[in-house]
């Protein structure tokens, strides 16, 4: 049970991202480059597993989770924070061709229904007529950036893939390097660097130190004794409560495409999960 208290802890941790992205005044990038910075910094000091294991292997993960961390931030400053995390959660579809191409993992029957339910939701967010608004400027490119976040995660979770296989170490030093890579790599578009206030200060703390390295805490202890289906299905808690701190507290409203879209994917990665438990 205390175990799964951490994976729960991590996963409403992982939810509140999307809120605190958005009560700064700070731009997207600046965001993605401060947060990364404080999170790396705070990872390799309590978390000793991230600093194991460092290989060009670890680098290339790193690389796409970097990517995976900026467009994330991007996102959520241009779109809601449903479509960003929504998007996000398509990792899976792209794994369909990453698996069998450079991975030579065999697909099965029920991977293909997942991405066909994948791919439909995914299509929802891009018919979905709704206009900008006052917390999402810029939908339309902002969902763009949500596909990459998808794009940079189904590449992360390949690498990761490898890595174990090949006995590359530890999965948080991954983690690790992709938010020094991110805060490197979003630090030119985020320059100059305005000065934070008070407010910019706390968010950037908090999604420095508590969204991500306090999770990442909570989440290594509880992967050592969960097993997969049911950590699996304990973290989607953060794709299914992002939305609603984004509602409470900055008034965020998903639309009807957005909660049917996102409906679809978390049902089919949770099915798709069962499924594989079953088969295992």
């Amino acid at each position: 049970m205390s175990a799964r208290l951490y994976l729960l802890a991590a996963a409403l941790l992982f939810s509140t991202g999307g809120a605190a992205i958005k009560a700064t005044t700070l731009s997207s990038w600046q965001v993605a480059s401060l947060r990364s910075l404080l999170a790396g910094v705070v990872l390799l000091v309590l978390l000793p597993e991230s600093r194991r294991g460092w290989s060009w292997r670890v680098g290339m993960a790193g690389v796409a989770y970097a990517v995976t961390l900026v467009s994330f931030a991007v996102a959520t400053k241009l779109t809601t924070g449903a479509n960003a995390i929504y998007l996000q959660s398509t990792g899976p579809l792209y794994l369909l061709v990453i698996g069998p191409v450079f991975l030579r993992e065999r697909l099965r029957r029920t991977d293909l229904w997942l991405g066909v339910a994948v791919a439909v939701g995914m299509l929802l967010f891009y018919l979905d007529p709704a206009g900008a608004t006052a917390t999402a400027p810029d939908p339309v490119r902002g969902n763009w950036y949500g596909a990459l976040s998808g794009l940079g995660w189904g590449v992360t979770v390949a690498c990761l893939r490898v890595a174990a296989r090949e006995g590359g170490g530890s999965s948080l030093a991954p983690v690790a390097v992709g938010n020094l890579l991110a805060f490197v790599a979003a630090l030119p578009m985020a320059w100059p660097l305005a000065m934070p206030g008070p407010v910019d200060w706390v968010a950037l703390g908090y999604l420095g130190v508590v969204q991500i390295g306090l999770a990442y805490w909570c989440l290594t202890r509880g992967l050592r004794q969960v097993a997969a289906f049911a950590a699996s299905a304990l973290l989607l808690v953060e794709p299914a409560l992002n939305p609603v701190w984004t509602w409470l507290l900055h008034g965020e409203a998903p639309s009807g495409y957005a909660l049917a879209g996102g409906g679809i994917i978390l049902a089919a990665t949770l099915g798709s999960a069962w499924v594989q438990r079953d088969q295992r």
